[in-house]
């Protein structure tokens, strides 16, 4: 059996008994930083043995976890932080093991993705989630094709890359409302609200840090209205 566990993105507390239990009682844990999840285990005093799975040995280690569960092994699957296989590699190992019969189980918990919604004050009734933007290749495309939308747009972006994306925003969707969510369930968490001018403005004066997630208002377009003659029969 694969299982699909989600951690904590900050605050350990939002772990679930059923996590714990789960990476207590699984043969092997298999990891996108192995370090990150040794912590986490420690904390908790779990001694499963932890394997790295991340984009440069997935090549290899999906036959692995292939042939550990066909040896009747079961293993969990887990990201640095948050709900696996949302904006990394591990969705390949997921389809391998669907394609091959074996029974995947997702242990529900926290997202960065769904946290941030919650806390955005605007409408999440309908959006559109990128994930991280390309770095260069297709990056303009990508956004051009983004300011299109009618729904929200959410991005995973770096602290690095955040008044970039916010000048490209504007330049390609407009002036758009957006919020940004940082460090979300960790001590210096932040809601910060407005134009993208004027979040261009406040981080050129006070960069932030952390890891961001940026939500881009839909742009609301007015109906056109159809005039009536009140003069015309049926």
């Amino acid at each position: 059996m694969l299982y699909i566990v989600a951690t904590p993105i900050g605050n350990l507390e939002d772990i679930t008994y059923r996590a714990v239990r789960t990476l207590k009682e699984v043969d092997y844990v298999f990891a996108e930083d192995t370090r990150v999840t040794k912590k986490l285990l420690n904390h908790f005093e779990i001694d499963t043995v932890v394997y790295r799975y991340d984009e440069f040995t997935k090549s290899h280690q999906v036959e692995n976890i292939m042939n550990l569960l066909a040896e009747g092994k079961e293993i969990a699957l887990v990201t640095d932080a948050g709900t696996p296989c949302i904006s990394d590699p591990g969705f390949e190992v997921v389809d391998a093991a669907l394609n091959e019969g074996y029974k995947v189980v997702p242990v529900a918990g926290v997202s960065a993705l769904t946290a941030a919604a919650s806390v955005a004050g605007i409408s999440m009734k309908r959006i559109t989630f990128e994930g991280f933007l390309p770095k260069k290749k297709g990056r303009q495309t990508l956004l051009k094709e983004l300011s299109k939308e009618e729904r929200v747009v959410v991005l995973y972006e770096s602290p690095h890359r955040i008044l970039k994306t916010l000048k490209e925003i504007k330049e390609i969707f407009g002036d758009r409302y957006v919020v940004i969510v940082r460090e979300i369930t960790k001590l210096y968490e932040e809601i910060i609200r407005g134009t993208t001018s004027e979040l261009i403005e406040r981080l050129e004066e006070n960069p932030i840090k952390g890891e961001i997630v940026l939500l881009i208002k839909e742009e609301v377009k007015e109906k056109k209205r159809v005039k009536v003659n009140k003069y015309a029969r049926d």
